[in-house]
Formats: C-alpha cells, sequence, structure tokens
C-alpha cells in the first residue's frame, strides 16, 4: 500500500523527535476499538517490522501464561511460593534486591513481574510456568523470536560471551568491559539474539484487550495486571491525565522500550509499541524517555484523527 499524505507527514514528524532525542526508533500504533480483526487497516507504522530487542516486555507473555493456567483452575492464584538466593541476581528492582527469602502468592509474583519489572519474581514464576509453556504461548500469539526463559538462561551466554565468571561481582566485572563489546554482545543484535517487532507486540496486546489470548477472565487478568506498571515517565507521560495507561517497559544496554493501550473517555482503544536504540548504554536518559511518549502520541493522535487506513512508510 502508497502511504498517505498523512501517512508521509506523521513519518516525517517521528523522524524528526527521534533526530531530535538523538536515538533510533521503531513504532507501531494500531486502533482496537469496535470488532475489527488483529491486523486490521487501522494503523500507524515507522519501522514497525524491524527487529528490536523487547527486554523485559517478554514478560508480558509470562503473564498470559501465567493467567490461562489460573483460569482455567490448574494452578492455584494464592499458592505460597519463596524467592530464594537461586532467583535473585542482585542489583534489580523489589525482592530482585531483597537479601533474604520472600513468599508470596502466584498472582503476585506476576504483579511484581508486571508492575516493577521484577526479575526475580519473573524467574520464580518462570519455574512454576515451565520455559516450554511459555514459548508455546508467545508462538501461538505470533510472538514466535520472543526471548523466553528463566534470568540465568538468558543471561549466562552473556557472561561467556563477555569473559565473566557468573558466580563472581558481576558489576565490578562489568567495569572493566569497554562499550565497544558490550555493544557487540549477541543479545543486542536482533539479527543475532531473540527479538520481536513493533507490529508482533501490538497484535499481541491486540489479542489480550479483545479477549483472543486465551479465555476472557485470563486477559482480564492481564489487562489488570499491566494497569499497575509504576513506572510513568515514558509512554504515560505523552497523554492526558483522563487516558488511561496499561503498560510494560523494558531497558538493556542501549535499549529503551515500551508498549502499552491507550483508552480515551470517548471510548477510543490504541495499541502502541515504541522501541529505541540509543547512544547511551545507561544511566538516566530524559530525552530518551520523553521522546517514547511523545512518538507514542503523535501515532495516537494520527489515528484518531485520521478516519481512513493509515501506514507510514517504512524503512530498515
Amino acid at each position: 500500500m502508497a502511504p498517505s499524505p498523512a501517512a508521509d507527514e506523521v513519518t516525517a514528524v517521528l523522524q524528526a523527535v527521534f533526530d531530535e532525542a538523538g536515538v533510533e526508533g521503531f513504532v507501531h500504533a494500531r486502533d482496537i476499538g469496535g470488532d475489527r480483526d488483529i491486523g486490521g487497516d487501522r494503523e500507524v507504522a515507522f519501522r514497525a517490522d524491524a527487529p528490536v530487542i523487547v527486554a523485559s516486555l517478554r514478560k508480558i507473555a509470562v503473564a498470559v501464561a501465567y493467567a490461562r493456567r489460573a483460569a482455567a483452575g490448574d494452578l492455584d492464584r494464592a499458592a505460597r511460593h519463596t524467592i530464594t538466593a537461586a532467583n535473585r541476581e542482585g542489583g534489580g528492582i523489589g525482592t530482585d534486591s531483597c537479601r533474604h527469602d520472600v513468599t508470596m502468592s502466584t498472582r503476585d509474583l506476576a504483579f511484581f513481574m508486571l508492575s516493577m519489572s521484577d526479575n526475580a519474581a519473573t524467574d520464580k514464576l518462570m519455574e512454576i510456568l515451565g520455559t516450554d509453556r511459555v514459548r508455546a504461548v508467545a508462538t501461538e500469539l505470533g510472538c514466535p523470536r520472543l526471548p523466553v526463559g528463566r534470568y540465568r538462561e538468558l543471561w549466562d551466554p552473556v557472561w561467556e560471551e563477555l569473559g565473566l565468571d557468573p558466580d563472581g561481582d558481576i558489576d565490578a566485572q562489568l567495569d572493566q568491559v569497554g562499550e565497544d563489546r558490550i555493544r557487540g554482545l549477541a543479545m543486542l543484535d536482533p539479527t543475532r539474539s531473540a527479538a520481536s517487532t513493533a507490529r508482533e507486540i501490538t497484535s499481541l496486546l491486540t489479542a489480550i484487550w479483545r479477549d483472543q489470548a486465551g479465555p476472557a477472565e485470563a486477559c482480564a487478568e492481564v489487562r489488570e495486571l499491566m494497569s499497575h506498571q509504576l513506572s510513568v515517565h515514558r509512554l504515560a507521560a505523552g497523554f492526558d491525565d483522563d487516558v488511561r495507561v496499561a503498560a510494560k517497559n523494558g531497558s538493556l544496554w542501549g535499549v529503551l522500550n515500551e508498549a502499552a493501550v491507550v483508552e480515551y473517555p470517548d471510548g477510543g482503544r490504541y495499541a502502541v509499541a515504541v522501541f529505541l536504540r540509543t547512544p547511551a548504554l545507561g544511566g538516566r536518559d530524559p530525552a530518551a524517555d520523553a521522546v517514547i511518549g511523545r512518538a507514542a502520541r503523535i501515532a495516537v493522535d494520527q489515528l484518531r484523527r485520521t478516519p481512513a487506513a493509515t501506514t507510514s512508510e517504512e524503512t530498515t
């Protein structure tokens, strides 16, 4: 489909905001209101089919796998599980930084996973669910290359590639590793590592919001859990207070992402995903954080003011 003049305009605007922030961006937004099928023509796409590193957005698929089992009655939401040193890597968020064992319910593992991106809680939930089950869910929902697995399964190859001792002080060892070696990691190259696309991620969100990712009860639970994300300085910051945002973000070296469904008071619902590659490997990057919200708002505003199909030119 040839891009419309409106699509050309939004492409130029998105490119300009990414250039201003000094980042490389990838965007996909779709109108998920009404009864249109997933993959309908109400979209804004900017490099939406280029492979991207998803980081913690992978946890959405874990949440779907959990909620399906809970809705089926073969997993007890209230069952107690203990997060131990075997699940913790340290230096993270939530229970990942706890010094002692923490016991919580299955449901609260999922809550910590999505609300604060707790890696240790995710690791324990993956232990309960099993990698094969989560991988099958991701594949079924159109994200076959999404990274799944427990923390060590994902990170041990990185430490091996860098020549680090996984049982030693990782932070101290990383201080001795040059930026070029980190940038060259397979984990950060979507052509050599598990990855997805902005379009695949909005398809996943669309399936959840339309009760097509599993039983209605399971989809409703994932939607509710995603509504509690504590971080509001990226995508949510681009929208007014009366717009509901249910989101999941992700970060890695030189990677900042967020995907969400935004719901307007008039009933409009839009799935949107913004992925960034940044020049800085870590630390605070307010300009990059802010551009995620700006890009999401630009894409959603385009959908709200354009009744016809909107597809921007994609470059890779």
